[in-house]
């Protein structure tokens, strides 16, 4: 078998002195919030594939499918420098993207029993799988606040991933429910 002897396009060795590149071309440092953010929004959509590997009903898994599209357009919009508005207007979510994470919070929550209690984040893989997920969408929606406190972030994004948050809990309190694993309420412990 011949070896390749071209170089792959899976490294580029720019980043090896602590800076990579935004989508147009200007370089930042790599622990700067920014790529923390858009590094976030990456480990959350890696993590939605693995909740979205768990048997879902069809429409679950065409809503993830979505999310995690919509995900790499955040990724993008994070991605690029505030300077170029033309580009970061292309990859800017949509009131549209909002409501349908909204339209899917409620039907989901109609379909479960209210809550008598604060739910441990338990309950079964795949409910665990979406509070782990939720617990990252957290994080994303505290760092993007912190970065739009040095660069404005555009309004729908903040919404959307806040909105993702409150829907991976949904998903999760319907994946107990439709698998009929019991909740796992907080008490507090008497010692």
């Amino acid at each position: 078998m011949e070896k390749n002897k071209t170089k792959s396009d899976l490294y580029t060795k720019t980043g090896d002195r602590g800076t990579t590149a935004l989508t147009g071309g200007q370089r930042i440092k790599k622990s700067s919030l920014q790529l923390e953010c858009y590094g976030t929004v990456d480990e959350l959509n890696s993590f939605l594939g693995l909740l979205a590997a768990c048997q879902l009903p069809d429409e679950q898994a065409t809503l993830l499918r979505s999310i995690q599209n919509r995900l790499f357009v955040v990724g993008a919009y994070l991605a690029t420098s505030h300077e170029d508005k033309d580009f970061k207007q292309q990859y800017s979510l949509t009131e549209n993207d909002v409501e349908r994470l909204e339209k899917a919070i409620d039907k989901l929550d109609g379909e479960v029993p209210k809550m008598t209690g604060f739910i441990l984040p338990a309950g079964g893989e795949t409910p665990a799988r979406a509070h782990v997920c939720r617990t990252i969408c957290r994080r994303v929606e505290r760092l993007l606040f912190a970065f739009n406190e040095e660069q404005k972030v555009e309004p729908n994004t903040l919404r959307y991933i806040n909105r993702l948050s409150d829907l991976l809990f949904a998903m999760a309190r319907s994946a107990s429910y439709r698998e009929k694993v019991p909740e796992l309420l907080w008490y507090k412990e008497e010692e």
